[in-house]
């Protein structure tokens, strides 16, 4: 049986190379149909699948990395990420954290998202993600 840890870490990379190639139907293949997402804390929940579609057809020359997820034995992470991008031709930095719960079937069951963009393109700050 693989740990919490184990399966943030697998998701995390799968929707890591999704992301960096655009791939929209992989990245939402990485959700459950019923996953609890919210992309902001202001924002309405929304299918997870459907969100990922559309932000990934807005991006284009993404730069992803994620730190070390922080696990818990109850089946919840959480997880730095920063990118760097072209959305709809301008550049952007987007740095945040996610809390998310993965299922035994590799699955994102839910993830709550909180972030802060800024323009141009920032590099990761030294000491980010450990």
């Amino acid at each position: 049986m693989t740990t919490t840890a184990e399966r943030v870490s697998t998701w995390i990379e799968a929707y890591a190379t999704a992301w960096r190639r655009g791939d929209a139907e992989a990245a939402a293949a990485l959700f459950t149909e019923d996953c609890l997402f919210r992309s902001h804390p202001f924002r309405e929940p929304e299918d997870a699948r459907v969100y990922a579609r559309r932000v990934l057809a807005e991006e284009t020359d993404q730069r992803v990395w994620f730190g070390a997820p922080v696990a818990t034995d109850g089946g919840r992470a959480a997880v730095e990420y920063w990118a760097t991008m072209l959305e709809d031709g301008t550049e952007v930095t987007l740095a945040g954290c996610c809390v998310v719960r993965v299922g035994a079937d590799g699955r994102c069951s839910s993830l709550r998202d909180y972030w802060a963009t800024q323009p141009g393109r920032t590099p990761p700050t030294e000491g980010w993600g450990t």
